[in-house]
């Protein structure tokens, strides 16, 4: 999420007036070289309904499931390019103000295999910030609250143990909550996930024994093992420079990954050893990416327009999956 997204809520109350963006399936974006390639997109959304994706799971028939970050709505795109909205959470009282962004935000979102969707909520009240969990054909209930002055941001699910983690972007924290709902453990804090002005810690994948988080202040990624007690070990830095990431996730079983860079509108290629190449740009069809999920050798990227206003989309590409 990027650091103007704050001042950007007030041109998006105004943006909600424009004339909306029609939802259709066009043909190949730019053409993209190297290791991300045959670029098309699968959706426009509309920008002036608020349909302006922050974070985006993956459905097995390929549908791809979205938060639409300041509408409160839960959707799903499919493969043909048509948006269905699954839910709606509701308004937070009058006056009140999500930390940072003041406007309700809708975070990371996750499937679980069941088909079951978890998703995060901030609203700067008790009664609703915190996780939230939609069944197939239910409606949204929250599972576990968490602290109304932080902004959940980041979410990913291990299956295997049935925890999810959520990285808390204005507490600088690491929380850890059980799928099945309850208290939430203050799993890690650093000063590595705090942020530096605006929001730290971001996007949040689970990867090979270890929880790994960006910071989009610091422009950094970071490494967090799952000790054999499954506590929080020592933070590593993995890369830097990359100011304004936002979600990212790994193109394989190594630790390559593509990370979204919110603030410079590029997606970044970024190697074990921390070296990172842009493969995509706006001419690609990009427009301030907001996250990035990818399944075997494709890689679905998702643009909020956030600075734009312009075309917020559904991107999907061809990618080298990264080896160990």
């Amino acid at each position: 999420m990027p650091r103007t997204k704050a001042r950007a809520q007030i041109s998006l109350l105004a943006a909600a007036t424009a004339a909306a963006l029609a939802v259709t399936v066009s043909g190949p974006a730019a053409a993209a070289s190297g290791p991300v390639s045959d670029v098309r997109f699968v959706a426009h959304l509309d920008a002036g309904a608020g349909q302006r994706p922050e974070n985006v799971t993956l459905e097995p028939g390929g549908a791809a499931d979205v938060t639409f970050a300041f509408s409160r709505q839960v959707a799903r795109i499919t493969p043909d390019g048509r948006t269905h909205v699954l839910a709606t959470l509701p308004a937070p009282p009058a006056g009140s103000a999500t930390p940072v962004l003041t406007s309700p935000f809708l975070g990371g979102i996750v499937r679980a295999e069941d088909g079951t969707l978890y998703f995060l909520y901030a609203t700067g009240t008790a009664d609703l910030t915190g996780v939230w969990r939609l069944r197939p054909g239910g409606t949204p209930q929250r599972v576990a609250a968490l602290p109304a002055e932080g902004v959940p941001n980041g979410l990913a699910l291990d299956q295997r143990s049935g925890l999810l983690y959520v990285a808390d972007s204005v507490l600088g924290t690491v929380w850890r909550v059980p799928a099945t709902g309850g208290t939430p453990t203050r799993w890690a804090t650093a000063p590595e996930l705090e942020p530096a002005g605006f929001l730290g810690a971001n996007g949040l994948k689970i990867h090979h024994g270890a929880v790994w988080v960006s910071n989009l202040d610091k422009g950094t990624v970071l490494r967090i093992p799952v000790t054999c007690r499954g506590g929080a070990g020592p933070v590593a830095t993995r890369a830097t420079g990359l100011a304004g990431i936002d979600d990212f996730d790994f193109t394989g079983t190594g630790d390559t990954l593509l990370a979204a860079v919110n603030k410079d509108n590029e997606v970044a290629l970024v190697g074990a050893d921390g070296g990172h190449t842009t493969v995509l740009t706006a001419a690609d069809g990009l427009d301030n990416p907001t996250s990035i999920a990818v399944r075997g050798g494709t890689a679905y990227i998702a643009s909020g327009a956030y600075f734009t206003g312009d075309d917020p989309n559904l991107l999907a590409a061809r990618v080298k999956r990264g080896e160990r």
